[in-house]
């Protein structure tokens, strides 16, 4: 294990000095988190489909437990459990439009990661950066677990559990436990845990801080310590499950699954789950006792239990549903805590947003009335009153609004326009529309994918390192 240690090491002192103005030693904070001996345990593998793009190139780096789709490289990195999904990537011939730019892709785009430790860490979606357009890079960076990097460059960047960069990209920043960013470009920042930050430019800018004392109960991490709270219990409470998924090479589909609809391979699915016409769930997701409406999705590392869902529902990467029954057209943005009671259900109308980041804990019944935009944190009914608003009432902002912890600045309507736009684009790329012939998505795409499993050296200096391995068509 002696190369392991040293490229473990190596990627410490790479995002050390790339984060030296902001003065943090990650050693500190990651040398009891995953023992180098638990990346020896678990085969990497990857999916090879005739509707995805074949193209990786592995060199000195460990990937275990890690799952590939799509193109990507991996260079001098440690990869453990985590997923890198390159099934949007831009390809060749394509126009990328940003702003009033046209930009023709000249190559096949694809996912590049170098001099990083990503941990139980989803990389996901294409370069939104018009400077990179064929690239979609993670250099010198350290994210842990239950991370989403999602379209979002980064050139060193330390990102602490359940945080999310989207659409953004980011230079030598810190991305605090649960924080959310959607703000196009960063550098040299140190973002305090909690902070949900979308931002576009000359558009509006929406700010909120989840109260760090209830945060904590929920999600807590420092330094030489182990992340803890309800989030970790609630995953630790259903590891179990995802075992024999992973430890058995052939196993059948354990529920009905309809021809346009799509069940992958590494999901649980358990007790009386219903999947209806065009749904996608996707690996690593849990469904318990869950009925998915036509055209719904469960995105990676996401939990559906004990839940109704309409149809057309995004459950957004991470995102968490419990005790609820949620309309038509209810979108759940990243790594979202939604739990009711068994006594006590959680009601969310059509047509509703619920941005991503937000806890919505309730101990007694709680109704979201149909067309809210809804945030932060919730317990109750007053927190909602100061948490959410109509979303005909949000259009209406012209200049600015603050209630609580949240304040926000520019057009209202700009805000909701883009939700709804981007919305609209999820479901289309999952393929939720899907007539029969047109409209295919990655409920239909994903149907037909075999699998592969790839191995370390099991002993000697190299063990725990992966030869490089070059798969191509």
């Amino acid at each position: 294990m002696k190369e392991l240690k040293k490229l473990y090491n190596k990627i410490i002192q790479r995002a050390n000095i790339n984060l030296r103005e902001i003065k943090i030693d990650t050693a500190a904070y990651i040398q009891n988190l995953i023992p180098l001996s638990q990346l020896l345990k678990f085969y990497a593998f990857y999916g090879v489909s005739p509707n995805h793009p074949l193209n990786f190139h592995f060199r000195h780096s460990n990937l275990s437990g890690s799952y590939f789709l799509g193109k990507c490289k991996v260079t001098d990195s440690l990869l453990y459990k985590s997923d890198i999904r390159g099934d949007e990537l831009k390809k060749k011939g394509e126009t990328f439009q940003y702003k009033e730019f046209n930009i023709p892709i000249n190559k096949d785009e694809g996912i590049y990661i170098e001099g990083s430790f990503l941990a139980k860490t989803l990389v996901h979606n294409f370069s939104h950066d018009p400077e990179t357009p064929e690239m979609f890079y993670v250099r010198d960076t350290i994210s842990l677990p239950y991370a989403n990097i999602h379209g979002s460059p980064t050139n060193g960047g330390f990102l602490g559990p359940f945080s999310t960069i989207d659409l953004t990209t980011i230079h030598d920043c810190i991305i605090g436990t649960f924080s959310y960013l959607q703000v196009g470009e960063v550098s040299h920042l140190n973002i305090p845990p909690g902070t949900v930050w979308i931002r576009s430019p000359d558009e509006f800018n929406f700010l909120y801080r989840h109260p760090t004392d209830q945060l904590n109960d929920y999600i807590y991490y420092a330094q030489g310590t182990s992340p803890q709270g309800r989030f970790i219990d609630f995953i630790e409470d259903r590891k179990e499950a995802f075992q024999v998924v992973f430890d058995k090479l052939n196993l059948e589909q354990p529920i009905p699954v309809p021809d346009s609809a799509s069940l992958d391979r590494y999901a649980v699915a358990k007790c009386q789950t219903n999947i209806c016409e065009n749904v996608l769930v996707a690996q690593r997701a849990f469904l318990q006792n869950a009925w998915l409406g036509e055209g719904s999705n469960a995105q990676e590392n996401c939990y559906i239990i004990n839940s109704r869902l309409e149809g057309f529902n995004v459950t957004a990467h991470g995102a968490k549903i419990i005790e609820a029954d949620l309309g038509y057209n209810v979108f759940v943005g990243f790594n979202s805590f939604l739990r009711g009671r068994p006594d006590g259900r959680l009601t969310i109308g059509n047509d509703s947003i619920i941005l991503p980041h937000t806890i919505i804990d309730a101990r007694k019944p709680l109704n979201i009335p149909e067309g809210q935009i809804v945030w932060g944190m919730i317990t109750s009914k007053d927190d909602l009153k100061v948490n959410s608003l109509p979303i005909e009432d949000f259009q209406k902002i012209e200049s600015s609004y603050s209630s609580g912890n949240m304040f926000y600045e520019g057009d209202g309507n700009s805000f909701i326009t883009a939700f709804r736009d981007r919305i609209h684009h999820i479901l289309e790329a999952n393929g939720a529309f899907f007539d029969g012939s047109k409209h295919r998505g990655h409920a239909q795409k994903n149907q037909k994918i075999s699998f592969n499993t790839i191995q370390p050296y099991p002993e000697g200096d190299l063990e725990g390192l992966y030869p490089t391995i070059i798969i191509r068509p």
